[in-house]
């Protein structure tokens, strides 16, 4: 059993350290990659599996073009990348917005895909937790509500979706599923409602 294996469960909570991505669907079968940024609360239904990180493991190779296996099936959407909200904590050396969609733009059309390439190549909203070592020390620049560590913010949007056909159907159970969040409206998700939102697991027919 591996380290990851013996943190993530159904006991386990945010905290400074490690960080995990989990990939999740809207009620309208769009797929946004979550990174939790540490403070980021995963959903109770994914922690609950006893196999947590041998679901999400194959996905994030398959996602990011790292597994021999399923290589016969990558897929790239050949769209683009759109900034949405963004870390000020993290990109705190940029000047201002243009700076950062520079930046993004780049990113995204490198070979070797990285987070901003997850939308203009795999079609995937991607969502970053409010990080940092206090309260206050990150901000999400663009959104004007108050926000908390662990709070997701939509960072990235694509121009051509995915879909759950995109993917092999090995994959698809570590997919959490919500019935109640719109990803092309839902900019911020509170990270107190995290297992609220995403209730269960894709199944497989």
């Amino acid at each position: 059993m591996s380290y990851y294996e013996k943190k993530l469960n159904k006991d386990w909570q945010p905290d400074f350290g490690s960080i995990f991505l989990w990939p999740a669907m809207d009620k309208f079968g769009k797929i946004a990659i979550m990174v939790n940024n540490c403070w980021g609360d995963l959903p109770k239904a994914l922690l609950s599996k006893s196999n947590v990180i041998s679901l999400l493991l194959p996905f994030m190779e398959y996602v990011f073009e790292e597994i021999d296996t399923f290589s016969q099936y990558f897929y790239d959407k050949h769209g683009e990348t759109i900034l949405d909200l963004y870390s000020g904590l993290f990109y705190r050396a940029y000047k201002n917005r243009k700076e950062v969609e520079i930046y993004v733009s780049k990113n995204s059309k490198y070979q070797s895909i990285c987070d901003e390439g997850l939308p203009s190549k795999k079609g995937l909203y991607v969502y970053h937790a409010v990080e940092g070592d206090h309260p206050g020390q990150d901000f999400v620049v663009g959104y004007d509500g108050e926000t908390k560590m662990g709070d997701y913010f939509r960072y990235l949007i694509p121009t051509i979706y995915a879909s759950i056909e995109d993917f092999p159907k090995e994959l698809r159970p570590a997919i959490s599923l919500s019935n109640l969040v719109d990803f092309s409206r839902d900019r911020l998700l509170d990270n107190n409602k995290i297992s609220y939102y995403f209730t269960s697991l894709y199944q497989l027919s």
